[in-house]
């Protein structure tokens, strides 16, 4: 095997298998070339008409050679790793009889991007995934020129036929994982497929489970740091969204502003968001366990306060919760289905008169309205959205245990959630693992 053989199979060692690298003879009478490149990063209307139709129109490989040669964008690579880096960067690499050439052809799909709406940061990236896989991949394959990422295809649906791509570091990943995720998403047998939290589901063993087991983002840097970590993206045709896994309670509560600002600061806002996690979970629980069954625990004044601002209430402290909580739901659903020019004002105004108005009528306690109000707040302090909506599920369980029970109800309640959790598994990590390190 002459050199040129080895530096080509060398290549094809560290960039495969992958199913965006493309490789491609072309032959004429008079010549015979190789292109190495890879599809979602390269544009192929320029290799077609830059490299292919002159291919055929030159009369000898010396006649190719010049004319390549004329574009600022092609050179001699000075080694197999220059060459290495610069296929990851988007140049396509022509493979002659005895060297090569480096064509750039690099293509970044800006234009159907556009800033994330539902993971925002202050600092960082503002770009968010779009509902086209291509850009998608483009996307992750010109911030991550990692040779050993690789992406595998497939599809999912009878009908709907959904493409979907598996991303990973092959040298990082957690080869088990994949192999079990791979193996999962071959027994799945359904019609339509259109978004990855559909899949989400279709994958969870435990299909009843209240908690996400799956991060679900919009975020191209939060995938790539996770890919980094060594763990799978899933990318699917037509969503906006992606899954990554395997994934921890704790990711679920890591924004991305975290390593964008200054440690302290990073660390402050997480210690914030488990406040908030604190608060979501406990406080409506408390307060009914608090009023109803254990008032000693407050100083005199405080619970004379409370006891005074309950005085006109006409019903226990659980159905006043249920009922102020309940209609934070109805609120906060609104504010999804209304239209937006209208649904943060209709919400906002209705939010105001209703609590006004139930205050006035006797109907809630002041403090049942300083109590819903921080609930409110502290879910939304969540990074991830669907840990949000399971932390205001969980409430429920709470009240209703602390409603019978008291304080002791609503430890036994922290506990029993804390037990499943620490039962819970994502494709084998257990939940409540501290750190997700790298393989």
């Amino acid at each position: 095997m002459d050199l040129t053989s080895q530096n080509k199979q060398w290549l094809l060692d560290k960039l495969g298998p992958s199913d965006d690298l493309e490789h491609r003879t072309m032959k004429s009478t008079r010549m015979y070339v190789e292109l190495l490149f890879i599809t979602n990063i390269c544009d192929s209307a320029v290799i077609r008409e830059e490299i292919i139709q002159p291919f055929f129109q030159m009369n000898n490989e010396v006649e190719l050679e010049d004319y390549l040669l004329s574009f600022p964008g092609c050179n001699r690579p000075a080694s197999n790793v220059d060459s290495l880096n610069k296929i990851m960067s988007g140049y396509v690499a022509i493979v002659f009889k005895d060297h090569f050439l480096l064509f750039q052809a690099a293509q970044i799909k800006a234009a159907a991007l556009s800033d994330a709406q539902v993971e925002a940061t202050i600092q960082g990236p503002q770009t968010a995934f779009s509902e086209h896989i291509d850009t998608n991949i483009n996307l992750i394959r010109f911030r991550y020129k990692n040779s050993s990422l690789r992406v595998e295809s497939r599809e999912l649906g009878r009908l709907s036929k959904s493409r979907l791509c598996l991303l990973y570091d092959d040298m990082n990943v957690d080869h088990e994982v994949l192999d079990q995720l791979k193996k999962k998403l071959d027994e799945i047998k359904v019609d339509n497929l259109q978004s990855v939290t559909e899949l989400h589901q279709l994958l969870t063993k435990q299909k009843y489970t209240i908690f996400p087991t799956f991060i679900n983002t919009e975020r191209p840097d939060r995938a790539i740091l996770n890919l980094s970590q060594g763990k799978v993206i899933i990318m699917l045709e037509g969503t906006p969204f992606v899954l990554i896994l395997p994934a921890v309670f704790f990711d679920f509560y890591s924004a991305m502003d975290d390593n964008y600002q200054l440690s302290l600061v990073g660390y402050f806002l997480q210690f914030l968001r488990y406040i908030a996690l604190f608060l979501s979970l406990v406080l409506p629980a408390a307060y009914v366990a608090l009023t109803a069954y254990n008032p000693e625990i407050f100083r005199v004044q405080l619970a004379l306060s409370i006891a005074g601002s309950r005085a006109s209430v006409p019903y226990p402290a659980y159905v006043e919760v249920l009922l102020m909580l309940g209609l934070m739901e109805l609120l906060l659903e609104a504010s999804i289905r209304l239209p937006k020019s209208v649904g943060s004002t209709a919400t906002t105004v209705g939010g105001l008169i209703l609590g006004q108005a139930a205050t006035s009528a006797g109907l809630i306690s002041n403090i049942m309205i300083i109590i819903v109000s921080t609930v409110a707040i502290s879910n939304f302090v969540v990074p991830i959205n669907s840990m949000s909506f399971a932390m205001r599920i969980m409430k429920y369980p709470l009240v209703l245990l602390a409603s019978m029970l008291g304080i002791t109800g609503l430890v036994l309640g922290l506990i029993g959630m804390i037990a499943y959790m620490t039962n819970l598994r994502s494709f084998g990590v257990p939940y409540l693992r501290v750190f997700f390190y790298r393989k």
